[in-house]
C-alpha cells in the first residue's frame, strides 16, 4: 500500500504482520488456521493486513486458560489489580500516536479522533485505578440483637466483550478496565471490520502482562466469524456477562439468548439523537455543536446528532447558516490522515449504500434535501467510501427518521413550544443522547426533569456527541439500558452478596418462629 503517511512504520511499531493469528491469551498467540479476514483501509481501499480466524477448538483452548486465570486474578487484591491497569494506561501512552493512527487507517475517522479514542482508553485506565480502591458495599443495622449486616461485591468470572467498528479500541477499554479491577477476566470479540486494531492492542498489553509475570488468560482476543463463534459464544454459560455494542437487531438477539440462560448483558445499541435549539440559545454555540455532532466521525458515532429540532422563529436563519457551514466541508473531505481533513471516509461501501438508501427513503416520504446527497468520485476517493454530509427537512414521524441511519444524514424540523420540542425529541424508539441549547433556565430544567428528555444522556448547551469517562455511558428504550465506563458502572461486572453475622449466643428465627427441640 502507499506509504505516503508512513503506514508501514505504524504497523511495524505495533507488531502487525501481513498475516496475523486470530487468538491471543495475553502474551501467547495461538496458531490459527481459519479463513483469513482481510482488512482494507476505507481511506484508499488498500489492504492493511489480514487475520487468520479461529476455530471452535481454538476458542475452547482459550476459554480453558481464561477460566484458570480467573481463579488466580480474583485473589489478587483489587488495588494491586488496579496497579496492573495503571501500567496498561502507561503502555498505551507510549503507543498513543501509532495506535491512534492505526485506528484512523482501519476505521476511517480522522487522526485527531483516532488519538482521542486512544486517550479515552488511557483515561478509563486512570479512572479504573482509583475505582480499584472504591469497590464499596454498605452496612445495615439488623433488626436482630447482636447481628451485623453488610453487602459486598465479588468478581463475576469470564466477561465477553463484543465491540463495534466505530470505536474499535475504546469500547473494549471501557469494559475491560472496569472488569479487570473488579477481578474478572476478558474475552474480546472485535468487529470483523476492524480486527487489526484489536491485534495491536493485545500486542501492547502483552508488554504489561509479561513484565508482571501474570498467567495467560486474563485478557483474551478471538477473531472468528459468526458462523464459528456466533450463537454458541452467546449461549456459553461460562460467560456470566456479555457486553455488546452494536445494532438494535443484534442487541435483541443477544439479550434473548443470554436471557434464556439467565445470564447478564450490557447493551449499547442504537441512538437517534436530537438537539433542541431554542430561540433563546447562543446560536453560534448551537451551530458548532450541530455541525460536529452530525458530521464528526462521518456520522458513525452512537451519539452522532441525527435530528435538529429548531424553534420556528429562528428556523430560517439558523438553517441558512448551517447549509453554508456544510458547503465548506467538501474542501475538508479526504483521507483521515491528511491534516486538512475534517470528514473522513465511511467504514465501507455497504455503509455508503445505507447512506444512499436513507436519502432515497427520506425523499420518497416527502423529505426535502437542502444539501448533500453525493458520493465522491475521482482522485483521492478511489475507495468509494467518501460521501457528502446531507441535510434533509423532514417530519419526525417519517419511517426513516424513526430509524437510526448510521451515516452523516441530518434531519431538521420546526417546533413552537418547549413541550412540543421535548415530545419530538422523545418521539423515537431510541434513547441514547440528547441536548438542548438555551439560555433560559426554565427550559433547561424542564429538559432535565422527569418530564424532559427520556435518554440516558441529556445535555444543556453541549452537543450529543461524545461523553466523559467519569459519567456512566448508555441509554434507554431501544438503546438497551446498559451502562459502561464511569460512575458506578463497575457494579455491572460484579455479583452482589448480602452477609449477616451473628456474634451472639442466641439464634432468633425469622417471623418469631420457635423450634422447641427439648
Amino acid at each position: 500500500m502507499s506509504d505516503k503517511y508512513n503506514i508501514q512504520s505504524v504497523l511495524d511499531n505495533l507488531g502487525i504482520k501481513q498475516v496475523n493469528n486470530g487468538v491471543c491469551t495475553g502474551v501467547e498467540w495461538l496458531e490459527t488456521n481459519g479463513k483469513e479476514v482481510e482488512s482494507y483501509s476505507p481511506g484508499d481501499g488498500k489492504l492493511i493486513a489480514s487475520v487468520k480466524q479461529a476455530s471452535w477448538d481454538d476458542y475452547e483452548l482459550m476459554m480453558g486458560k481464561a477460566q484458570s486465570a480467573f481463579k488466580v486474578w480474583r485473589m489478587i487484591p483489587a488495588p494491586k489489580r488496579g496497579e496492573i491497569v495503571r501500567q496498561m494506561g502507561d503502555e498505551l501512552r507510549k503507543y498513543k500516536d501509532d495506535l491512534g493512527k492505526l485506528v484512523s487507517i482501519e476505521m476511517g475517522k480522522i487522526y485527531q479522533e483516532g488519538l482521542g479514542e486512544v486517550q479515552e482508553m488511557i483515561d478509563i485506565c486512570d479512572f479504573a485505578v482509583g475505582q480499584s480502591r472504591q469497590l464499596y458495599g454498605f452496612t445495615m443495622h439488623s433488626e436482630r440483637e447482636k447481628h451485623r449486616m453488610y453487602d459486598q461485591y465479588h468478581p463475576l468470572g469470564v466477561v465477553g466483550v463484543i465491540s463495534a467498528f466505530n470505536f474499535p479500541v475504546a469500547v473494549w477499554a471501557w469494559n475491560a478496565m472496569l472488569a479487570l479491577i473488579a477481578g474478572d477476566v476478558i474475552v474480546w470479540k472485535p468487529s470483523s471490520k476492524t480486527p487489526i486494531t484489536a491485534v495491536a492492542v493485545h500486542n501492547i498489553m502483552a508488554n504489561v502482562l509479561k513484565r508482571n509475570n501474570l498467567p495467560e488468560g486474563i485478557i483474551n482476543l478471538i477473531v472468528a466469524s459468526s458462523s464459528i463463534l456466533g450463537n454458541d459464544f452467546i449461549n456459553d454459560k461460562r460467560l456470566p456477562l456479555i457486553s455488546v455494542t452494536g445494532s438494535v437487531k443484534i442487541g435483541r438477539k443477544v439479550a434473548s439468548l443470554v436471557g434464556q440462560r439467565l445470564g447478564k448483558v450490557i447493551l449499547e445499541l442504537g441512538g437517534n439523537n436530537a438537539v433542541i435549539i431554542s430561540e433563546k440559545a447562543d446560536l453560534d454555540m448551537a451551530l458548532t455543536a450541530a455541525l460536529f455532532g452530525a458530521v464528526g466521525t462521518t456520522g458513525q458515532r452512537c451519539t452522532s446528532t441525527r435530528r435538529l429540532i429548531i424553534h420556528e422563529d429562528i428556523y430560517d436563519s439558523f438553517v441558512g447558516k448551517l447549509v453554508k457551514a456544510y458547503g465548506q466541508l467538501d474542501a475538508k473531505t479526504g483521507h483521515s490522515l491528511d491534516t486538512n481533513t475534517l470528514v473522513g471516509p465511511m467504514i465501507d461501501k455497504w455503509a455508503v449504500k445505507d447512506f444512499q438508501n436513507a436519502i432515497e427513503k427520506a425523499i420518497s416520504e416527502g423529505g426535502n434535501v437542502l444539501f448533500g446527497n453525493k458520493v465522491f468520485e475521482g482522485e483521492g476517493y478511489e475507495s468509494g467510501c467518501y460521501v457528502q454530509p446531507t441535510i434533509i427537512e423532514a417530519k419526525n414521524e417519517y419511517e426513516i427518521v424513526q430509524d437510526e441511519t448510521f451515516a452523516p444524514v441530518l434531519y431538521i424540523m420546526k417546533y413552537k413550544t418547549i413541550d412540543e420540542a421535548i415530545e419530538l425529541q422523545n418521539g423515537v424508539p431510541q434513547g441514547l443522547s440528547s441536548a438542548i441549547f438555551t439560555r433560559n433556565i426554565l427550559e433547561s430544567e424542564q429538559f432535565l426533569s422527569q418530564q424532559g428528555s427520556d435518554c440516558g444522556i441529556a445535555n444543556v448547551n453541549i452537543g450529543t456527541s461524545g461523553a466523559e469517562i467519569g459519567g456512566a455511558f448508555g441509554g434507554e428504550k431501544d438503546t438497551g439500558g446498559g451502562r459502561e465506563s464511569g460512575s458506578d458502572s463497575w457494579k455491572a461486572y460484579m455479583r452482589r452478596q448480602t452477609n449477616t453475622i451473628n456474634y451472639g449466643t442466641d439464634l432468633p428465627l425469622a417471623q418469631g418462629i420457635v423450634f422447641d427441640l427439648s
